[in-house]
């Protein structure tokens, strides 16, 4: 049984999954700001923060790849709403603890560690499940629709109504993350199960999707790229909210609106990105996003102010959505579906695997050398990722146009 609806239209299975994923990122982004500012109210030290914020990505590091080999064994759809039902469990939970006061550092990264593994379920089960919703030539346009609803809640809706939310009271916000959370498990729960799939041993399984990105050069390169930036990515955010609330004396209402600034930039690259991909060509404009990157990061370790701050958090979210549009379009389009959750899920633990070692090395950083110094390492770091990996982008750029030049 396919789900692909023929046309050049997007089809209306595909906008309930839209909207499921509207309101899951929204959940999303009310986590994101309180968790930060719940730990901030309980301790100030930078490294006890950062192991909340490396909680939420270990399950990447450690349950990946089983994950992935679960998403092509079973209903992917079915996976999609048990996995927001959990996280909506969850959310509930911090609610009640932030409510009696008991929400202390070991609390916040049990419950992030669960968030995380919840995440790891929907991320792998998502990108796999939408080339069943979408014609293959709408990939780019649908994965552009994705980005942008991604960023409304991540990033520009949910930031602000969670440090909103928390200002009046630390429950709130945990509260309305799981009724989101929950909105998008029954949206989801409406769509169309998927067929019968094959269901090889767990390890042959795991296996075949490591060897298939093994042999897969751009991807694999790719793969590598982004744990790197990912670690650095996270080496950086990690005491963000130190860097706003502290050094530049902030307010946690402008800590929610910086994110939003953030959104603001995604939001733009998702409407705008794939029309530029379509016109720079897929890999020279990845080039631009992975450049331009470097240089915002080296910019936000010295924001004098925040509007500095906000202004190059805007235009790191632009060509983070550029990154993003480009790299997923591109396995979805490489990989066969029967192996798109297990080659997505070693891509997806060499992207973000990294990301809590990347934590805590920003805790370590900024208590060493000051809540400016991580931003300033993870550019000098992603400059010379890029450098190592630019032999192989150049090469399938020049690959890339040969046909076209033929």
């Amino acid at each position: 049984m396919t789900l692909t609806d023929a046309g050049s239209r997007l089809s209306a299975r595909y906008w309930r999954f839209r909207w499921a994923t509207g309101f899951a990122t929204v959940g999303d982004g009310v986590f994101a700001a309180a968790v930060p500012l719940l730990a901030v109210a309980v301790t100030h030290d930078p490294r006890l923060v950062s192991i909340v914020s490396a909680a939420t990505y270990v399950p990447w590091l450690l349950l990946s790849l089983p994950i992935g080999a679960l998403v092509d064994r079973y209903d992917r759809v079915a996976l999609l709403w048990r996995a927001q039902i959990v996280q909506a469990a969850v959310a509930g939970v911090v609610a009640v603890l932030a409510a009696l006061g008991q929400a202390g550092v070991p609390a916040l990264a049990i419950t992030a560690f669960g968030l995380g593994t919840c995440a790891v379920v929907v991320g792998n089960a998502a990108q796999a499940l939408l080339p069943d919703l979408v014609a293959k030539p709408l990939l780019h346009r649908a994965n552009g629709h994705q980005q942008a609803i991604n960023t409304i809640g991540l990033q520009f809706a949910g930031p602000p109504i969670g440090s909103l939310l928390f200002a009046v009271a630390a429950a709130l916000p945990y509260g309305a993350a799981a009724g989101s959370f929950a909105l998008a498990a029954a949206l989801l729960a409406t769509l169309p199960r998927g067929g019968p799939r094959h269901r090889p041993p767990m390890g042959k399984a795991i296996a075949d999707g490591l060897r298939w990105l093994a042999g897969h050069r751009l991807l694999r390169t790719l793969a590598i790229l982004l744990g790197v930036n990912n670690f650095c990515g996270q080496l950086a955010n990690a005491t963000l909210v130190l860097l706003a609330t502290q050094t530049l004396a902030l307010s946690p209402q402008v800590y929610g609106l910086l994110l939003a600034a953030a959104g603001i930039g995604s939001l733009l690259g998702a409407l705008v990105n794939a029309r530029l991909v379509e016109r720079m060509g897929a890999l020279p404009a990845l080039l631009a996003a992975l450049v331009t990157n470097v240089a915002v990061f080296a910019g936000i370790g010295l924001s004098p102010n925040a509007f500095v701050l906000g202004a190059l958090l805007a235009v790191n979210g632009f060509v983070t959505t550029l990154w993003n549009i480009v790299t997923v379009g591109l396995r979805q389009e490489s990989v066969p579906s029967e192996l798109l959750g297990r080659v997505n899920s070693v891509y997806r633990m060499l992207g973000w695997g990294l990301m809590p070692l990347g934590a805590l090395a920003g805790g370590l950083v900024a208590h060493a050398l000051g809540l400016r110094a991580p931003y300033l390492v993870s550019a000098g770091l992603r400059g010379l990722a890029l450098l190592a990996a630019a032999p192989v982008l150049i090469r399938a750029v020049a690959a890339a146009r040969r046909p076209e030049q033929r």
